[in-house]
């Protein structure tokens, strides 16, 4: 099984005008390590999500997902905006974007990926420890041991 994360996936300095430009370069990412087979179609996958419903969170948040064909295995990118990018939040900007992608058959884990997130995302001491990583194996170390638990 492949890791849900790694420091390939992690853009410290993630820039875009709105959240599809800064969903895109995560996506980018996810195309360059074997992820996603086809980022048109994935990025039209998780517009889709976003359409039905913002996926920006108070706090600085912002959580684009998807179920799609274009996904080989379950994955978490995480990137970090100096600017913001508006995911529809009430609060404003977000400055943590994490964007799952999960196979289109693949269940539900997507989905248990999104609920711990949330879970701990609740919290101010997670958020600002990812605001103050170093580096993007710190980043990834801070998710596996809050969010996956590992």
């Amino acid at each position: 099984m492949t890791d849900l994360i790694n420091a390939d996936l992690v853009d410290l300095d993630l820039t875009g005008e709105d959240r599809y430009e800064a969903t895109a370069l995560l996506a980018e990412r996810l195309v360059e390590a074997g992820r996603v087979t086809d980022l048109d179609g994935f990025l039209a996958d998780v517009r889709a999500r976003e359409e039905q419903m913002p996926t920006g969170l108070e706090g600085g948040i912002g959580i684009p997902h998807a179920r799609s064909a274009h996904v080989t295995a379950p994955t978490l990118a995480f990137g970090r905006s100096t600017e913001g990018v508006d995911f529809g939040a009430a609060d404003g900007p977000a400055d943590l974007v994490f964007l799952i992608a999960a196979p289109e058959g693949g269940g539900s884990e997507h989905m248990t990926i999104l609920a711990s997130l949330a879970r701990r995302l609740v919290h101010k001491e997670f958020k600002d420890a990812l605001r103050a990583a170093p580096d993007a194996d710190a980043v990834v170390a801070l998710i596996k041991k809050e969010v996956l638990e590992q």
